[in-house]
């Protein structure tokens, strides 16, 4: 990756619109990117749909980005916000309501999932991508965005309680995956 110096460059001709400063900067984020979208579909396409969405929206709000703030966060967090819109707008995930008599079944305290840390990063993300769109996206915001579940219900416009059961049937359907493709059992 460039220098910050020469990110800071980039990302000033940008809010100038120069055209060869924004290809630059999709260069230079794309893959990254791809990756955080790809946490969010299952389809490389829709990955990259999502992603060019994203650096429309980058492009078009540069100049709110602060220079002495992360970009790498802002436009990480340009991307999940686009990959959210996407999958809410085509209304491709539906979440589970939680039931009032399985609160107790789905605290977060007394269910404690982790990825193995050896687990390749590619069949993490496979197995991710296996989940439904509505298990997966709240994962992904819980997990990896660290997003509360007060946070993903707002975002989402779901229940608190919705989040959370999407979240553990998520991990259960992830785990079970994950055996699958490893042929053991996981603990």
């Amino acid at each position: 990756m460039s220098s910050k110096d020469e990110i800071k460059a980039i990302l000033q001709a940008c809010a100038k619109n120069d055209r060869k400063a924004q290809e630059k900067l999709f260069k230079l984020f794309y893959g990254k990117m791809l990756y955080v979208c790809l946490r969010y579909t299952n389809d490389r396409d829709t990955a990259q749909e999502i992603v060019q969405e994203g650096f429309i929206k980058v492009f078009e709000k540069i100049t709110s980005f602060d220079l002495l703030g992360s970009f790498d966060a802002w436009i990480k967090r340009v991307m999940v916000n686009t990959s959210i819109d996407y999958l809410r707008k085509n209304k491709k995930h539906a979440f589970t309501e939680l039931n009032d008599n399985h609160n107790d079944t789905f605290n977060d305290e007394e269910e404690n999932f982790e990825i193995e840390y050896e687990m390749q990063r590619e069949m993490a993300l496979e197995s991710i991508q296996e989940l439904s769109p509505a298990y997966r996206t709240v994962f992904n915001l819980y997990f990896v965005e660290d997003y509360s579940h007060k946070e993903i219900a707002e975002k989402l416009g779901i229940s608190e309680g919705t989040s959370k059961s999407n979240l553990a049937k998520a991990k259960i359907r992830l785990k079970q995956i994950v055996e699958s493709k490893i042929g053991k059992e996981v603990d």
